[in-house]
């Protein structure tokens, strides 16, 4: 009985510690020290929530700058991947109809970036690469009868360095880039 009660006690202790101290605790340092990403990093646009930067969305439209694809369409609740293997004919299949849908909209001979064709590990990534804006741009400026120089200034201005200037590759948030251009001049069509 003595040992029943000591578990018990410790049982207790650990939930009190480890349930509940350790996730204030964290939240609170969270709060103070890293305010807009412990928040989620929400963009407000005329008062209402319009995205995240931190969790893709899905946009499709040719005016727009496409995500990643996404296992989970872009379901936060959900996340996760396909994990389909290298040799698995269903990868094969949608990264075959990913890349025909990406070749009709993009009529240049140009390699496909990689990350166009397949999800990232979460279905959630916010990010492409600055290949992979630089790839659409023509689409988006077309569509939107842009100059694309702009649309070229839009991408760098929406460029996300390495970090530390040697982690990583040079990355671009699409809902910022998406955002600058509706908001730029002559950038926002109704279709």
């Amino acid at each position: 009985m003595k040992e029943l009660i000591t578990s018990l006690k410790i049982f207790l202790f650990l939930t009190l510690l480890l349930g509940v101290a350790y996730p204030i605790l964290i939240t609170f340092i969270g709060q103070a020290v890293f305010p807009d990403q412990a928040t989620g990093q929400i963009l407000i646009r005329s008062g209402s929530a319009i995205g995240s930067r931190l969790i893709a969305q899905k946009f499709e439209g040719n005016k727009y700058f496409w995500p990643r694809p996404s296992a989970v369409d872009y379901n936060p609740l959900s996340s996760g991947g396909s994990n389909w293997g290298a040799t698995s004919g269903d990868l094969k299949k949608l990264v075959e109809e990913r890349t025909t849908r990406i070749r009709a909209a993009h009529m240049e001979t140009n390699e496909i970036p990689p990350d166009l064709v397949y999800a990232s590990g979460s279905g959630l990534d916010p990010e492409i690469s600055l290949a992979s804006a630089q790839f659409q741009m023509n689409r988006v400026g077309k569509t939107r009868g842009m100059n694309l120089d702009l649309v070229e200034k839009l991408v760098q201005n929406a460029t996300q360095n390495r970090q530390l200037g040697f982690l990583g590759e040079p990355r671009v948030n699409v809902l910022t880039l998406n955002l600058s251009l509706d908001e730029s001049p002559g950038g926002f069509i109704s279709k």
